[in-house]
């Protein structure tokens, strides 16, 4: 199990980067989901996963779309706070 993360460190992080995107860009980030054939994917993956039947690669490429899935959605709460604060 990873470590949890410091909110409040990865906010003073990426605050200031997010802060470049205009209000628009931080909507379509907010707003942003995975295409159909990716979630699909996804969700195969954790099926098996759940069921022990990974392989090797199958368990990189799964771990993969878990650590992109918590950034991302790290960063749509960055893009939604911004939001929240009036940007336009």
């Amino acid at each position: 199990m990873s470590p949890a993360i410091d909110m409040s460190a990865f906010d003073r992080a990426t605050d200031p980067v997010v802060r470049i995107f205009s209000a628009d860009q931080a909507r379509q980030l907010a707003e942003h989901r995975s295409d159909a054939a990716l979630q699909s994917r996804i969700e195969e993956l954790a099926e098996k996963s759940n069921e022990g039947q990974l392989t090797d690669l199958e368990q990189a490429e799964y771990a993969g779309y878990v650590q992109a899935n918590k950034f991302v959605a790290m960063l749509q709460v960055q893009a939604r706070k911004l939001l929240a604060s009036g940007r336009k």
